[in-house]
């Protein structure tokens, strides 16, 4: 993260939060328990900012400031809300095309792929506000600049929001490789939100329950699986191909 985007002490975040800026994540002192600590929490509440809660040491290495036990990373883009998000595509009659990220950590991997669905047409893309990659410099140079370009959707549950692009006509395609079948037997025409996981876990299996369809990329060689960023692009130009 850059320095420009660090702020410390309570009454800093507190003061960032309620001008309306976002938080890409806060770091709070284990143990802290006071009167402002409690109207940080208040304006905390209903939004998806991720917090951590850190032994003293960790603070110090961040900064060397009177941080009173808390300090924060203000984003490098704005977040948007899904449900505004996919309003708004369905009001231009587009054909919704939403990629969901399941706990993608790697900051390079995510600006790759942020590059592919942009290029892709990627209406908007779907991060869970837990376990997914700060979106900092490196993201956004990864990403050639694609995440000043595409809308990215910060959720606090992913199962709810999953659910809400179902109730509103979306079908829900998993990448995975433990199904048979194949990336090109699923209808990319239809409104379609894909899910793509983790290397290290890949789909949780929450969602995969959700999901209408799920579909491998097949394979040919020795290595079993793809980076996913790559796999994520061979997804996404398939559904472009099929839309085409």
């Amino acid at each position: 993260m850059e320095e420009d985007n660090l702020i410390f002490g309570t009454r800093a975040v507190i003061e960032a939060l309620e001008a309306g800026k976002d938080i890409e994540k806060i770091f709070l002192q284990k143990g802290l328990s006071n009167e402002l600590y409690h109207q940080l929490r208040n304006a905390l509440k209903g939004q998806a900012v991720p917090i951590q809660i850190v032994p003293p040491e960790k603070l110090k290495r961040i900064t060397e400031k009177n941080h009173q036990g808390v300090v924060a990373y203000l984003t490098e883009i704005n977040y948007y809300n899904a449900e505004e998000m996919l309003a708004e595509v369905f009001e231009k009659g587009k054909i919704p095309l939403v990629l969901i990220l399941d706990r993608v950590t790697d900051v390079r991997n995510f600006g790759a792929i942020a590059r592919g669905a942009e290029c892709a047409g990627v209406d908007f893309m779907i991060i869970p506000s837990r376990g997914a990659a700060q979106i900092n410099g490196d993201a956004i140079k990864t990403s050639a600049g694609a995440l000043h370009r595409l809308k990215v959707c910060r959720e606090d549950n992913l199962k709810t929001t999953i659910e809400y692009l179902k109730e509103s006509g979306l079908q829900i395609v998993s990448c995975h490789e433990k199904t048979e079948n194949l990336i090109y037997d699923a209808d990319f025409t239809k409104p379609t939100a894909i899910i793509m996981g983790s290397e290290e876990n890949g789909i949780s299996n929450e969602y995969l329950k959700r999901s209408d369809v799920q579909v491998k990329i097949p394979m040919v060689g020795k290595i079993a699986s793809l980076n996913v960023s790559v796999a994520s692009g061979i997804v996404l130009f398939e559904a472009v191909k099929q839309r085409l």
